[in-house]
């Protein structure tokens, strides 16, 4: 029997407690739960106390324990028989295993049947308290994670009703499951990344690592160092080794977007990773496994650019096991309502402003219109007037005010313009809008998409005043 002096509570040494851990004391000597349980309310713990097996059950649903300290040799059930049908009950639990006649074996029974860790007696106060702190920051850790995991799962939401959406969904629920590499298409900003954000948090390897590559974004030169990597000294500038971006996604998923941008000769190195499962470093002796799941996305015709000799055709197969094609904006229109209300409430929400609803008209506008950048420039448009807007009601007059130009009646932006020189320059400045709308305000990627000079890029920008 363990001496209660030997645990005496006494001046706190560890940090407190949080005031709502509640921690289950299961032990058949009374003398040893009260000592625990004064030691243990002294330092903010909420307790509750068991003398039996059956008690404790009862204990851990009603009114619920956070962690448990269960001895082993009790009268009746023993503390392993107690701690399995605890884990079969509430698998998140943690339980702390106390006994006076430890030894390897029941240490090891215990852990394999899921216990946080095996304390002996005599107890030691600090030791009780130091492993219940580390329980506290375990099970703190594991909220934490289920709140952003949760919170990761909201932000890619896929939301919208239409059977083009409904389609979509189905096929995710039923290639997410699989290996199956796919292959997404569609127009800028219909919200390709987000299907493959789905595809790999409904996958089994959603603990793994989502890493997205740009293809069009990487200069030609850099392509084959940034997939693969490359060791130190392989070529000017590099001085050390760089982990690629295949070694990045070991063990999760790939993300190559704008796959039909890539270069034939790095489409050869893919194929061979897709081929092989293995990489080989720029500058590099051999070859490296990894264990990586590639989806791919274009918002180009790739049969096309096969037939013109631009695109691999045995990669165009590889990467095309189950194609998922992305509608337009105005192929769904049956979703931009459900799409404008999500976007403005979530633009009222991170901005911290005052409450902010579409009348029906601004609603019915809003369905009307072209939305050449889709649903990239529907929300942009919603957290525009969300923040813009002079009060709670949006109208289609507010609506319209702060749609990109594109989006308005055909012949409204040249209205004004009186001689052929008013006419390009107008006509230039809608071009220039409309891609850095498709492009999120990437002037990197918008200048190397027109085939124009960053410097020259940001001239015009400022030429026209475009924000």
């Amino acid at each position: 029997m363990t001496d209660p002096a030997t645990i005496a509570p006494e001046a706190a040494t560890l940090p407190e407690a949080h005031p709502t851990m509640r921690v289950l004391i299961v032990d058949d000597e009374a003398d040893i739960r009260e000592t625990l349980d004064m030691i243990l309310r002294y330092e903010k713990y909420e307790t509750l106390l068991a003398g039996n097996g059956e008690e404790a059950l009862a204990l851990i649903e009603d009114p619920g324990a956070d962690v448990v300290l269960l001895d082993v040799k009790m009268p009746g059930r023993d503390g392993l028989e107690v701690l399995e049908e605890m884990k079969k009950r509430r698998p998140d639990l943690d339980v702390i295993m106390v006994s006076g006649h430890g030894n390897v074996h029941t240490a090891v029974e215990a852990t394999k049947l899921g216990a946080f860790d095996f304390i002996e007696k005599p107890l030691d106060r600090d030791r009780i308290l130091l492993t219940l702190k580390n329980a506290v920051k375990v099970r703190r850790l594991a909220e934490e994670n289920v709140t952003l995991r949760r919170k990761v799962s909201d932000r890619y939401r896929i939301l919208g009703e239409s059977p083009a959406l409904q389609k979509i969904l189905g096929t995710i629920a039923k290639v997410a499951p699989t290996q199956a590499r796919v292959l997404i298409t569609g127009d800028n900003g219909t919200g390709k990344e987000l299907v493959a954000r789905n595809i790999h948090e409904l996958s089994p390897r959603w603990r793994g690592p989502f890493v997205e590559v740009n293809c069009a974004a990487i200069p030609r030169e850099l392509i084959e160092s940034e997939l693969f990597g490359h060791e130190k000294g392989s070529f000017t500038g590099a001085v050390g080794r760089r982990t690629g971006k295949f070694e990045q996604a070991d063990g999760g998923t790939i993300f190559l977007d704008e796959i039909g941008d890539m270069d034939l000769a790095a489409q050869s190195k893919v194929l061979r990773v897709l081929e092989d499962s293995t990489i080989e470093r720029v500058g590099g002796d051999g070859p490296v496994p990894v264990d990586v799941r590639v989806i791919a996305a274009t918002n180009k015709d790739l049969r096309a650019q096969v037939a013109a000799g631009e695109f691999r055709e045995d990669l165009y197969y590889r990467l095309n096991v189950v194609p998922i094609h992305v509608p337009t904006l105005a192929e769904r229109r049956g979703d931009i309502v459900v799409l404008a209300r999500h976007f403005l409430e979530e633009a009222v929400r991170t901005n911290e402003l005052p409450p902010r609803v579409f009348t029906p008209e601004a609603e019915a506008f809003l369905v009307k219109q072209p939305w050449p950048g889709n649903v990239r420039q529907l929300r942009n448009l919603c957290e525009r007037v969300a923040i813009l807007a002079p009060g709670r009601e949006i109208t289609p007059d507010i609506v319209e005010e702060h749609l990109a130009p594109r989006s308005r009646r055909p012949g409204d932006p040249f209205s004004e313009c009186e001689t052929f020189e008013q006419f390009k320059a107008e006509s230039e400045r809608l071009f220039l809008e409309t891609k850095l709308i498709e492009n999120d305000w990437n002037i990197k990627r918008t200048a190397e998409r027109l085939g124009m000079q960053r410097s020259n890029l940001y001239k015009k920008i400022d030429k026209y005043g475009l924000k």
